[in-house]
């Protein structure tokens, strides 16, 4: 183990790193698109059930077919395993934030209305704030999943831990990927504690379920 930190020590840092930012910069970016999309589809909820149902539809390509589809457009490295994790991260955000806002209950918008609350104040003040340990739920799913999809960004060069996990296989070498999985295995971990005080600090003081259907 001392051999292996002596000579890989700087380059796992790196690598750390490297899977870090492809993970986290895929997650925000599935939550900038996915959580006002699944606001706006609560208030189309016809159309709902189809977008959710094709958005379903692209978790079931597989992700090496998505990182290969965009090696044309993007080329390789970072770019194209961060939009391509992208895809990946929209299905539990869009679900759970369409299923947290419309579960919000009807009594409590009707109550924001006749204190003068219009539509956006309604969405800043009363059905974000109530749906938030539902969204926040989508995105903590979202980020472990990513974590450990993120190693497949090393096939287009996107660096991060699967370096280490693909060189072991090919090189029959067990540290190297155990190197690789034992971080990505912690950083899921501690992503999701982190993410879950993240919550704990927003969801508004005295939430109650009572203020939530069924």
């Amino acid at each position: 183990m001392n051999e292996f930190l002596a000579s890989h020590g700087t380059e796992l840092l790196v690598k750390t790193w490297e899977h870090l930012y492809i993970s986290l910069a895929a997650a925000l970016l599935g939550v900038i698109v996915a959580v006002p999309l699944g606001v706006l589809l609560s208030r189309i909820p016809r159309a709902a059930d189809r977008f959710i149902s094709f958005v379903g539809v692209l978790q079931t390509i597989p992700s090496l077919a998505i990182l290969a589809f965009f090696i044309p457009i993007l080329g390789v490295g970072k770019t194209p395993a961060i939009i391509a994790l992208f895809f990946y991260s929209l299905l539990p955000i869009l679900r759970n934030t369409y299923t947290g806002i419309c579960n919000v209950s009807q009594g409590v918008r009707e109550a924001g209305r006749g204190m003068g609350m219009n539509a956006w104040q309604s969405i800043f003040k009363i059905e974000l704030p109530l749906a938030l340990p539902v969204i926040m739920a989508g995105i903590r799913l979202s980020t472990v999943y990513l974590i450990g999809w993120a190693t497949l960004a090393a096939f287009i060069g996107g660096g991060g831990l699967g370096d280490f996990i693909f060189d072991g296989l090919n090189l029959y070498q067990p540290e190297l990927i155990i190197a690789g999985t034992i971080p990505a295995t912690i950083m899921a971990l501690l992503a999701d504690r982190a993410l879950a005080l993240f919550e704990k600090k927003l969801t508004p003081k005295g939430f109650k379920e009572t203020y939530q259907t069924t």
